[in-house]
């Protein structure tokens, strides 16, 4: 077994870094207050629904523009739509290393915006969209000519997501729409949303739901409000639908197997989360250790005591570990192991979110009244993070997907 990362994932991170230095911190001191104490209020549009502010949008965006010309924003895209074919493995070596630097405009996790683009809608109309779909989408997506957002989530059901209350009938050749969605990220400017739908069958069964592709501008779709978050800017959105009309050509991939689109989004979507969450925590760790051997307390360096060292050693301990999982499970789906990683992605997500909640803690505690203030990153860092506990399928889902694997009940299904 070969533990050492890759010569040419390596090379990648320090062109990364090289970037970073040159690009990116000239551009982030010109624009310090998204990112110091100020950052909540400076990014947020608060007589705007809480919305994101104009000039934090303006500049995440030259960020993207900067990183597209170097070369980054595509890397894990597909050489036909000028990326790297970058590996999972490469993509979760670079989400850790990115976020372990802390907060910056390299990498705002609360926006999903780095200088290596994710782009997992793009990734699924790339493999499950028709010619004309991707022809439409995919190179204006990259460019956020369009942006498209995913709308499954409801008012009523959210891990629950079969029994889905929203449906689309038929009329002609078009399809109506009709139902609600909750939380339905990113409608604060997108052009088209990821609508899915019963078409048929059985409630909470999957077969029977079906992806469509709608524009935001069709009548009798509207969005209702932003619902404020832990962590804000918002743009989790309610959103109903009263009478959409849609095209035949309008559907993604195949009638009635909207669940196989879905579980596309969040399947790649979850190691690289995960591998993101790894990277925060290491950097809460790395900065709380360095606080303690600066800080002096009755004469002597707050290391020294085993009640900060100890906490610390645990999570150091847990890093390591998470760590060889999130590697182990994106080497497996690189070598088209999806069904053999499926509940190690679950065990890299759950337990990575919960990791870089415990660290952010501790690092608060660590630094101690000013670890509590907004001058430092650990309060961003734990109500971004908090949420990917719940996002993309909550840590007891993805628990019961590990137990459905191991005592078989997956498998029976």
């Amino acid at each position: 077994m070969d533990f050492e990362i890759p010569s040419d994932i390596r090379t990648k991170l320090a062109e990364l870094d090289d970037f970073i230095e040159r690009e990116m911190r000239p551009l982030e001191r010109e624009h310090m207050q998204f990112f110091d104490h100020r950052r909540e209020w400076a990014r947020t549009d608060w007589e705007n629904d809480g919305q994101p502010a104009r000039q934090w949008e303006e500049l995440l965006a030259e960020m993207r523009r900067r990183a597209d010309r170097a070369g980054h924003l595509r890397f894990a895209l597909p050489r036909a739509l000028g990326g790297q074919d970058g590996s999972n493995l490469a993509m979760a070596m670079i989400r850790e290393h990115l976020a372990a630097k802390g907060l910056g405009l390299h990498n705002d996790l609360q926006s999903e915006s780095s200088i290596v683009g994710n782009f997992p809608v793009v990734h699924m109309i790339d493999a499950l969209g028709t010619p004309a779909q991707k022809r439409e989408f995919l190179e204006d997506m990259i460019t956020e000519k369009k942006r498209v957002a995913f709308g499954l989530t409801e008012p009523d059901h959210g891990s629950d997501a079969t029994w889905l209350e929203t449906t689309a009938r038929r009329e002609g050749d078009d399809w109506v729409i009709n139902g609600a969605k909750r939380f339905n990220t990113g409608l604060h400017n997108a052009t088209h949303d990821l609508i899915f739908a019963r078409t048929g069958g059985q409630h909470g069964k999957p077969a029977g739901i079906t992806c469509f592709v709608v524009p935001t501008d069709a009548p009798g779709f509207k969005v209702d409000f932003m619902w404020w978050t832990f962590n804000m800017p918002s743009d989790h959105a309610e959103v109903t639908l009263s009478d959409v009309r849609v095209s035949a050509s309008d559907v993604l991939h195949v009638e009635g197997e909207g669940m196989v689109a879905a579980q596309h989004f969040l399947h790649e979507n979850r190691i690289r989360q995960a591998a993101s969450s790894l990277g925060a925590a290491q950097y809460c760790i790395d900065e709380s250790v360095r606080y303690a051997r600066e800080r002096k307390t009755w004469g002597k360096p707050l290391a020294v005591n085993q009640a900060i060292q100890w906490p610390l050693v645990e999570l150091q301990t847990e890093c390591e570990m998470v760590r060889g999982l999130v590697y182990k499970t994106a080497w497996l789906l690189d070598r088209g192991g999806h069904m053999q990683a499926t509940s190690m992605v679950s065990m890299a997500n759950y337990r990575a979110n919960r990791l870089v909640c415990q660290a952010a803690d501790q690092a608060i505690q660590v630094h101690g009244g000013v670890g509590y203030s907004r001058h430092k990153p650990f309060e961003h860092i734990y109500r971004h993070h908090r949420r990917y506990r719940i996002t993309e399928g909550s840590e007891e889902i993805q628990m019961r997907r590990v137990a459905g694997q191991m005592f078989g009940f997956s498998r029976a299904r």
